[in-house]
């Protein structure tokens, strides 16, 4: 991987600890004790859960998958990072806990201090967006990477809700499409239960980003301006079971993957298509999804070698899972 400089040779960009060297023996998982949130119960008031980030991780632990030597550490987005994406107007809006209680749709969080909603609130939430952006940058040296947390794809420059407070999707492309040479073309598949109407706004009119979006047509947003941007397009209906998902999943990311030859590819895996899930409004069950994952995850992998093999060049595609 090499950095895209200025005429001078020089790079014009801001300085970043995102971009810092990861040692050879972490796996490209990406992941913060400081992504969960926990505080004084407030949590409970929503029904996402906030701590699932440290569930995911003590059961990959618990099973010997990962050590904590071998994770790569996130770390915070800066302001400066995140106004690579967001207006600097949006940013200090987030000075306010009324405007974060909207974003998180926690009410009570009105009666706190900012500094207390920055620090127990928004701080894993920018933590969780380093890890996203660090994901990129791992995926194009490694060829794949995870972030166990982000995918806040509501969000967008300058504006967030249902729980995103920060645009890490967008952020994590454009620091590709900035930074790192060879990186020009980007396709996002989508198949969280919701529309990602955030990096949609973002990308609406970008003819360098394909975006497939699989969701439940009935339930928030509905965002029609951001579904302009969607280059396939899926739509479910209240309880779509596992034999309809299972097909549709397997017939599109095949479309959208044969479609353009992007050179990094964002899968947003939602896992609020499980039946029951008090969001989704889907009854996928747990083998459902576990198939769905293993299907993206072979149409990944088939795309990753038929790039490498038409190039020549083992760092010519780069998947970010």
């Amino acid at each position: 991987m090499s950095a895209k400089e200025d005429n001078e040779g020089k790079s014009s960009f801001h300085h970043t600890d995102l971009y810092g060297s990861i040692p050879p023996t972490c796996l490209p998982i990406v992941y913060h004790p400081g992504y969960n949130i926990t505080f004084m119960g407030l949590e409970k008031l929503h029904p996402f859960d906030s701590g699932k980030w440290g569930k995911v991780i003590r059961f990959l632990k618990e099973e010997q998958f990962i050590t904590d030597e071998n994770v790569v550490e996130a770390r915070e987005a800066s302001e400066e990072d995140l106004l690579v994406v967001h207006t600097k107007r949006y940013l200090c809006s987030l000075k306010w806990s009324f405007v974060v209680a909207t974003i998180t749709e926690i009410p009570l969080l009105v009666i706190l201090p900012n500094c207390l909603v920055q620090q127990k609130v928004l701080r894993p939430l920018r933590t969780q967006t380093g890890g996203t952006i660090m994901a990129g940058k791992l995926a194009v040296e490694r060829g794949w990477a995870i972030n166990v947390g982000g995918g806040f794809h509501h969000c967008s420059g300058d504006k967030g809700g249902g729980f995103c407070a920060y645009a890490d999707i967008t952020l994590a492309i454009k620091f590709l499409f900035e930074r790192v040479e060879g990186i020009s073309r980007a396709t996002i598949i989508d198949l969280d239960a919701h529309q990602g109407n955030g990096h949609e706004r973002d990308f609406l009119g970008d003819t360098r980003v394909f975006i497939m979006d699989m969701y439940n047509h009935n339930i928030y947003p509905g965002d029609e301006y951001a579904k302009r941007a969607i280059k396939r397009k899926v739509e479910l209906d209240w309880g779509t079971e596992d034999s309809e998902y299972l097909q549709k999943v397997e017939l599109h990311s095949e479309g959208a993957l044969n479609e353009v030859r992007p050179d990094i590819i964002v899968y947003n895996a939602g896992t609020d298509i499980l039946d029951g899930d008090p969001l989704g409004g889907l009854s996928i069950s747990p083998q459902g999804l576990i198939g769905a994952k293993a299907m993206e995850r072979e149409g990944l992998s088939q795309l990753v070698t038929h790039l490498t093999q038409s190039s020549g060049s083992a760092g010519s595609a780069h998947t970010a899972v």
